[in-house]
């Protein structure tokens, strides 16, 4: 069965609805903040692999509309960062970024060395690692293919893309439960909370979010997307490729400060709200189209792996980048994010960020740098390590 875009996008609603639904009536899933399209998504997937294992019925989704969700997300994220509140990012961003690079060879270290335990080709371990758990589906395609053509290595593809999803899965769970321990553990649930008083207190008196206000922040962001996409592919051979969602969120961020000085002004509301709305669509489509008989098949001794790189990513973000980052509330925030692009895509980052920051209230400046670093930096960050690692002897070329 193959639904058309509108019949494909209608579901992803109904399913998105089923996993808030969910969170809000199981008392674990709402302790431990899992986001609502990773829930319904989840469940769905389980669904559909048991029915196409006991009958034989797949449900095929028109996925054409999932990339441009993503581009509106993040020109909406740019949309809502007022640099005037933000020029305290820098610093954090440096830090941040700083945290980040030994963690991509920790990561790599430990794939290479569960790897070579169960007798695996070393490279495995690097298809364990940040190839596909920092890079994603993308990467892990683009390296594979340099694979089974250099290396000879069988099934790589396939195995990438398993080791892909099943990140994304994982970072999308252990995001809110990390987060959770941290505010918990350090007691900054009343900062957050206070804060989550204090805009609440504000915002009291503000008029609800108007048909104008929605109407100009989605003009602001389809601007951003469609400049954002022409500049992406206008600059697409320099020597350094920038992706066109940074692009997009770029773009956000200079609609978002420079209109105002014309007296064109929007609502962060309604930037936030759309935003959110892309976001949550387009993870639930995510999920939904996962083939989880193909992953579970593909797993072997990847889930080995990636169970020792949950293990070491849950280590390092409390006992590293949290500390480091100031131990606060914006450090626990900040710290989610961590694990969300580096198990998964900046995407689930921001998914598990904004759970947290609904219950405990906001976090500006990890917004700010957690995007900037989980879309760009570490992606110029992961190439170099990549690079010096596959030239290392035991590699095999």
């Amino acid at each position: 069965m193959s639904l058309d875009p509108l019949g494909s996008l209608f579901a992803a609603l109904l399913v998105l609805l089923i996993g808030a639904l969910l969170n809000r009536k199981v008392a674990l899933l709402a302790r431990y903040n899992i986001p609502d399209p990773i829930t319904g998504g989840l469940l769905f997937a389980i669904i559909a692999a048991l029915l196409l294992a006991a009958t034989g019925f797949r449900i095929e989704f028109t996925q054409t509309i999932k990339s441009t969700l993503l581009l509106m997300f993040f020109s909406g994220v740019g949309m809502c960062a007022d640099l005037r509140e933000l020029k305290r990012g820098g610093k954090a961003l440096v830090m941040f970024l700083a945290i980040l690079f030994p963690y991509i060879l920790v990561q790599n270290g430990v794939g290479i060395a569960v790897a070579m335990a169960l007798d695996q080709h070393p490279i495995f371990g690097l298809v364990g690692g940040s190839i596909t758990l920092v890079g994603g589906h993308g990467t892990g395609a683009a390296y594979a293919e340099r694979f089974a053509e250099v290396n000879n290595l069988q099934a790589v593809m396939e195995l990438s893309m398993t080791v892909a999803t099943m990140g994304l899965i994982a970072g999308g769970i252990i995001v809110g439960p990390v987060a959770q321990y941290l505010i918990k553990r350090h007691k900054l649930r009343q900062e957050g909370e206070v804060a989550a008083v204090d805009e609440a207190a504000l915002t009291e008196h503000e008029p609800a979010i108007g048909k104008i206000g929605v109407i100009g922040t989605l003009a602001g962001i389809l601007a951003a997307v469609t400049a954002g996409q022409w500049l992406a592919a206008r600059f697409s051979g320099s020597t350094i490729t920038i992706p066109s969602f940074l692009w997009c969120m770029m773009l956000g961020v200079a609609i978002r400060n420079v209109l105002p000085l014309a007296r064109i002004r929007f609502d962060d509301r309604a930037s936030d709200l759309v935003s959110s709305v892309c976001l949550s669509l387009f993870l639930v489509m995510t999920m939904m189209a996962l083939d989880l008989v193909q992953v579970l098949l593909s797993a072997g001794p990847f889930m080995v792996m990636l169970a020792a790189q949950i293990v070491f990513i849950i280590l390092y973000t409390i006992f590293v980048c949290f500390r480091f980052m100031g131990g606060d509330y914006e450090a626990a925030v900040a710290s989610a994010g961590m694990i969300g692009f580096n198990m998964g895509s900046t995407a689930t980052a921001m998914a598990g960020m904004q759970t947290i920051t609904a219950r405990y209230g906001p976090a500006p400046q990890a917004y700010l740098i957690v995007p900037l670093a989980g879309a760009f930096f570490i992606d110029l960050m992961n190439a170099v390590v990549l690079t010096l690692m596959l030239g290392l002897p035991f590699m095999g070329g």
